[in-house]
């Protein structure tokens, strides 16, 4: 899992619009309450997802001209026109969950129902327009239509990655229909050629602006806010290192869902008869709720009056109780159970249309708190330039003292017409430097608000996650040289970066083409990094960009990894994704690697390679794969920008030599594992039945059959290993695999059938059985305290019927599944349930007998639950000599087929075993059921991910790769970021500074290494260390012990090279490619104070 910072609550009071309590559940904010109550004849809304008036289809009527379709050719113009828009689709398109499983995870089916019926217009298609586009068209709406009235320059080209030089003069509406139609072929992507009219806004749920001036954006806002329903509309532009944001979805926006995070529940321990009552759970897992939640209650016994399904408010809550505003003197005495859920409320936002919010802006979200006032500043800013652009009719110039000092008077004119709103300080110097990129959309801010734009979008039409509300600003001035540019610097160069050079002027340009970068991962994080690097020329000069991964794409890659096609699924991830970034820049000297990254590949990835680097990008998915590239580029000295998402969350980590702390200084801690004891016998929610199940798969499907097979591959081996290990866990081994060769041995499908129906009986009724026998209902513990209290939940054992479909899916699929382990050809009447059902009925179920001495594993600590015995030896060698009679009366060549889990193919009957074992433990403990998708989740460790996030991330980590490559940048000019794009939440900070270490006149940190060469003896490197006033006594190579001054034989090792001495006692075999040997040393000082001292690596070649 990817390691997102901890973010202080009291930021939500700044970051997030205020609450104003109401009655019915409802949260309702924006406007004052003379405007929300003169609004209460409208109806609230859900984007605009609901089914409008028009024939179905996927065009436009005939009043819009100027539509093309992705294959058409070119701009029709006003020829080919496309009738008949849809608004809503009554009956959806199938969801695709193979392709979407991962955005799934994230959003659910309903809210892609409603994008699947959303039409979306996106305007402007330079490099913000086409991010916009393809996020959504990732995502999955219903069309994208593209407008754009201007041509393909080649200043478009350092930030939109579907235009090449060939496209240059061609309509950029019309250049970006087909490569953007190749991302996802289940939307429909149109082009719009000529100017706009407000009625053709009808046509969209949401309509996004990223080139227009705020007079004609005013005029289309006031049109989208009084329609029926209204239109979603947003304003947004990226300037250089500045860019802006504006929504507005309607007088009424109702928002379903306003964080996506599941319901917060507890498991109740007691509540008191009280006015009022006071609820107290179990100390499994800390409470999530907050005062003036809404809860329901259920499964409670005795106090039965609270099961009734109604939303009860909470206030004082804590860690593991709260208060009910309920007088519960009266109702009955609590006796046991209960769970807690809360209810989420519905909220509406009233939003203002740009007119009135452009004076009245309310509160602006913020991100970075060390520029606490800098949203109002680019308000005004941004204003200044829509000014200045009407009246001079262009965009200032790069380095242009004259238009500099126009946009500053022109800011300074509107600053002063605000009256009491007016601001003490227009600052020139950052509006100079806002005047200087003006005209010039950067990769990095694209990709950035691409993300964030693209997610309000998906918030508009679904009603799924809070709504910016309503103006955002950013910049990055911090990304600019630490050198003052030179005006001539800025000139373009008739190259494709020349909006790059205009903001950061040649000299770091050629700085970006000339880095050795290491990409490491080409997965969803790793296709963003590829297409920024090629289209901000990074190794496109002199230098080189290696990217590795050692997996191949999958269906489930295609929603968000970008760069990939379903006619490459099963090929190496990074072989595409390095050609396809090659395509948007044919300068990028690239090489595709498919190694891991790890100590076993240093033979690949060597001391050369890592000492020449520049930078290294992480795009991983784990945090272990993180933490050896950490402690390389901790070792080597090179930076490593860091970034992960989490669903709609991501953060970015800046790693710099000497500046910063590394990636391993801080860890989160370990995700929280359920005892044992829990998983297998008493679960208590849904996870518990999916990890046992998930294990039982793998137990009877893949590993069993794996022990089978090494057994009769090698007999006289295995059976010795098993006698040599005589214990509890090989004693268990020895018995599953002669069950598989003995009583459990299938020959046809009708013994798979048999096996699954006697496993059906075996987990759902007799383990039940036998553990409500062992403890019955009124069982206490040893202290006299009720057993069965929570979290513990009573079973009850199943009654098989072949009836029910339930029934029926389990062994359906454990059939199936047994008979491909044993190779035995599945019959079509398998498949069949009325067939199965007729089968299974005919099988003979024995009698269930418990047994009076069971041990059933309680202890929570317990890590087995197989337990020793002292007549294991014994058993083993009858179990060998058992297996020796089966052996003998199975052909030479059998084998069995282990079947390894694989979640994403919905045709091999995994997750439909896996779904059906989980959900029949669920009922014989009470426990609500999932379907397949969400058992998926959960059992196949399914990371939630979407396009936006990942876009957002890798434009933030891009704007730091400025600054690292630059060099220079002190350590409060870089940024880590944490960002939720659902509610939406930023925090933005300085890196921590690494620890600093000092002694005498000498200080360090973990970044140093101290470096010995001239292949050393021991005695010369403790007098090294002598005069730096470090007396060594402890020298260690590995886990070997080279030298300790208590040791007086290590005194006859004084003259010896360390090399050799670490060849000869620590065993170590140095590789040819290495120059060097790492030593550990432990220190003191004269006053025999333990010092920590760097790592000492001692160069001999």
């Amino acid at each position: 899992m990817v390691r997102l910072r901890c973010v202080l609550c009291s930021l939500l009071h700044y970051m997030l619009p205020r609450k104003r309590a109401s009655e019915g559940g409802v949260v309702v904010e924006g406007e004052s309450d003379a405007a929300t109550n003169s609004n209460t004849s409208k109806k609230a809304r859900i984007g605009c997802f609901a089914t409008c008036s028009g024939a179905e289809g996927s065009g436009v009527n005939d009043s819009c001209r100027g539509f093309s379709a992705s294959g058409s050719g070119e701009n029709s113009g006003g020829g080919n026109s496309i009738e008949g828009m849809a608004f809503g689709v009554s009956h959806p398109a199938e969801i695709d969950e193979d392709l979407h499983s991962r955005q799934l995870a994230v959003y659910g089916r309903e809210t892609m129902r409603r994008l699947f019926a959303s039409s979306v217009l996106v305007s402007g298609m330079k490099g913000l327009g086409v991010e916009i586009a393809k996020n959504l068209i990732l995502a999955g709406v219903k069309s994208v239509t593209l407008h754009d009235e201007g041509d393909v320059e080649l200043w478009d080209l350092s930030s939109n990655f579907v235009f090449s030089e060939n496209d240059v003069g061609k309509n950029r509406a019309v250049a970006s229909v087909s490569k953007l139609q190749e991302l996802n072929n289940a939307v429909v992507v149109l082009s719009l050629t000529t100017k706009l009219t407000t009625e053709q806004l009808a046509n969209f749920q949401a309509v996004v602006f990223t080139e227009i001036s705020l007079e004609k954006a005013m005029e289309f806002d006031d049109y989208c806010h009084s329609h029926k329903p209204p239109i979603a509309f947003i304003k947004t532009e990226v300037r250089g290192l500045f860019g802006s944001l504006f929504c507005d979805f309607g007088p009424e926006f109702t928002v379903f869902d306003v964080d996506g995070e599941d319901p917060h529940t507890g498991i109740i321990a007691s509540i008191s008869n009280d006015n009022p009552a006071l609820v107290s759970c179990v100390d499994d897992e800390r409470l999530e709720f907050q005062d003036g939640d809404l809860v329901t209650f259920s499964e409670v016994h005795g106090m039965k009056e609270l099961n009734d399904g109604k939303p009860r408010r909470i206030k004082n809550a804590r860690a593991y109780s709260f208060t009910l505003e309920e007088d519960t003197t009266n109702y009955g005495r609590y006796e046991k159970g209960g769970i807690v859920t809360q209810v989420k409320q519905p909220k509406v936002l009233n939003f203002k249309p740009l007119r009135e919010a452009l004076s009245d802006p309310g509160d602006f979200l913020l991100s970075d708190f060390s520029k606490f006032d800098r949203p109002p500043l680019l308000h005004l800013a941004f204003q200044a330039l829509d000014k200045f652009v009407s009246e001079i009719g262009r965009y200032p110039l790069a380095g242009s003292e004259d238009d500099a000092q126009k946009l500053v008077s022109i800011a300074s004119d509107i600053n002063g017409s605000l009256g009491d709103g007016k601001l003490e300080d227009v600052n020139p110097k950052l509006l100079q430097q806002f005047a200087s990129g003006a005209r010039a959309v950067l990769n990095p801010m694209a990709a950035m608000f691409g993300g964030l734009v693209g997610q309000e979008v998906v918030k508009a039409c679904s009603g799924k996650f809070h709504p910016l509300f309503q103006f955002f600003y950013f910049d990055s001035v911090e990304s600019l040289p630490t050198e003052p540019l030179d005006p001539n610097d800025l000139k373009p160069l008739n190259s494709r970066y020349d909006a790059q050079i205009s903001v950061f002027g040649q000299k770091l340009q050629k700085k970006l083409e000339d880095a050795e970068v290491f990409v490491v991962g080409s997965g969803a994080l790793g296709c963003e990094f590829l297409k920024n690097l090629a289209l901000m020329g990074v190794s496109c000069g002199q230098g080189k960009l290696t990217i590795t991964d050692d997996d191949v794409i999958e269906k489930s890659n295609l929603s968000r990894q970008f760069l990939f096609r379903d006619w490459n699924i099963g090929q190496a991830k990074s072989t595409v994704a390095s050609s396809a970034a090659a395509s948007i820049n044919p300068r990028l000297n690239i090489e595709a690697l498919q190694n891991r990254v790890g100590p076993e590949t240093e033979n690949v990835f060597h001391d050369t390679f890592w000492e020449n680097l520049s930078v290294v990008i992480n795009a991983l998915d784990n945090v272990n794969a993180r933490l050896y590239v950490d402690q390389r580029c901790l070792y080597f000295q090179k930076p490593l920008l860091e970034s992960g998402t989490l669903g709609a969350k991501c953060n970015t980590q800046m790693v710099i030599p000497h500046l910063t702390e590394n990636y391993g200084a801080s860890r989160d801690p370990p995700e929280k594992q359920a005892p044992m004891c829990t998983v297998h016998s008493f679960p208590h929610n849904i996870d518990h039945c999916l990890t046992w199940a998930r294990s039982e798969f793998e137990g009877l499907l893949e590993k069993t059959p794996a022990e089978v097979n090494a057994y009769l591959s090698n007999p006289t081996e295995y059976t010795n290993s098993m006698r040599n290990a005589g214990d509890a866990q090989a004693r268990d081994n020895l018995e599953r695999v002669l069950e598989c060769l003995d009583e459990d041995k299938c020959l046809t499908f009708e013994d798979c059938i048999s096996w699954a129906r006697l496993r059906f009986e075996d987990y759902f009724a007799n383990r039940v059985k036998q553990l409500i026998y062992t403890f019955p209902e009124d069982a206490a513990t040893s202290t006299g305290a009720p057993f069965w209290s929570a979290p513990k939940r009573f079973p009850r054992p199943l009654e098989f019927s072949s009836s029910d479909p339930g029934h029926l899916q389990f062994l359906m699929a454990a059939a199936i599944l047994r008979a491909e382990t044993f190779g035995i050809l599945i019959p079509d009447w398998g498949k069949n349930p009325k067939k199965l059902a007729e089968a299974v009925d005919s099988v003979i179920v024995p009698d269930f007998k418990p047994k009076k001495d069971a041990k059933i594993v309680t202890d929570e600590k317990a890590t087995s639950l197989t337990s020793a015995s002292i007549d294991d030896a014994a058993v083993i060698n009858d179990l060998i000599a058992k297996l020796e009679v089966c052996r003998t009366k199975l052909q030479r060549d059998f084998r069995m087929k282990p079947v390894q889990f694989e979640k994403d193919d919905d045709t091999n009957y995994h997750m439909d075993l896996i779904a059906g074992l989980a959900n029949m433990r669920a009922r014989n403990y009470s426990i609500p059921e999932v379907d397949k998708l969400k058992a998926k989740f959960i059992a196949g460790r399914i990371i939630p991910a979407i396009a936006t996030s990942t876009a957002m991330a890798t434009g933030l980590v891009c704007l730091e790769l400025y600054k690292a490559l630059d060099g220079g940048h002190k350590v409060e000019d870089y940024r880590n970021t944490f960002a939720n794009l659902a509610l939406p939440l930023f925090s933005i900070a300085e890196p921590v500074p690494p620890k600093v270490i000092k002694h005498q006149d000498m200080s360090w940190t973990v970044w140093d290494r101290w470096i010995v060469k001239d292949n050393p003896t021991l005695r010369e490197l403790l007098d090294w260390l002598k005069a730096k006033g470090l007396n060594a006594y402890s020298i260690s190579c590995g886990s070997c012990l080279l030298y300790n001054s208590m040791f007086p034989k290590h005194k006859e090792r004084m003259d010896r090279k360390i090399v050799d001495l670490a060849r000869e006692v620590a065993k170590v075999d140095i590789p040819s490619y290495r120059r060097h040997l790492d030593v550990v040393v432990a220190c003191e000082d004269d006053e025999d104070n333990d010092i920590d001292i760097p790592q000492i690596s001692i160069y001999f070649r």
